[in-house]
This record gives structure tokens, sequence and C-alpha cells, in this order.
């Protein structure tokens, strides 16, 4: 059986945010993740769209009084992900500049990763001297 498209409302807002880049949809357990060039900048759950934060544009959504994905309503676990202003979601200009934000907090994640991954392969292994 072929997988399910996408739902109008994930479409919509793939097609809103185009012009940062090739936005794909995948299936994420039971919503959506909505990325370019391989990184999650957002995901979409109960149609609802939540964009990826981090030290540097948290702030942005906490100041609105945004609230973090809740995977599991019913427990305190978050997620780094907010959804934009009601606003943005009516404004195509709006939108991409809270998406380009969610999009700049994957590329410093994936470099983060990148720079910890390097820092263990270059650590110099352990010398029989030193045991």
């Amino acid at each position: 059986m072929p997988p399910r498209p996408p739902s109008e409302y994930v479409v919509t807002l793939c097609e809103m945010m185009a012009p940062l880049g090739d936005v794909q949809a995948r299936r994420m357990f039971g919503g959506y993740g909505l990325s370019i060039d391989g990184l999650t900048f957002a995901l979409v759950a109960d149609e609802t769209l939540y964009l990826k934060a981090d030290e540097v544009n948290r702030e942005s959504f906490a100041a609105l009084g945004l609230e973090p994905f809740r995977p599991m309503p019913d427990k305190p676990t978050t997620l780094s992900y907010y959804p934009p202003p009601d606003s943005a979601l009516d404004d195509a200009d709006e939108l991409r500049t809270w998406a380009r934000s969610g999009f700049e907090a994957a590329l410093r994640a994936a470099a983060q990763k990148a720079a910890k991954a390097t820092r263990r392969r270059t650590r110099p292994a352990p010398s029989s001297a030193s045991r």
C-alpha cells in the first residue's frame, strides 16, 4: 500500500516555505517532519506547525508566550520546537522569517554534532605507557 500523501495543511505549509529551499514532508510519529537538505527544521502534529528552537532563537518564541511542543500532552516532556505566532500562518513572508530561524537552528545543531564527532575521532588513543 503506498504511503498516504501529506494533508492539505502540510502541502500548503511546504508551498509557503518553498523559497527557503526544497521543503520535504516526511511522516513521523503520526505527524510530519519538514526538512530542507536533510535537516529537520519543523514538525507538524495535529495540524499544528512547530519550528526548531535553540539557545539562539528560543527567546523569540518565549517572548510571545509560545509554548514548546509536548509530544504527550499528559506528560511534562517537551521538545525544542515551538509554534510560530498565529499571524505567521496568514502571511507567507512572516512564516518564512520564522521558518528560516528554525532552519538556522537545525544548521547549528548539525554543525555542533559534526564538531563533536570530529573531536571524538581526533582524540589520541590512550597509550599503554599511561596505564
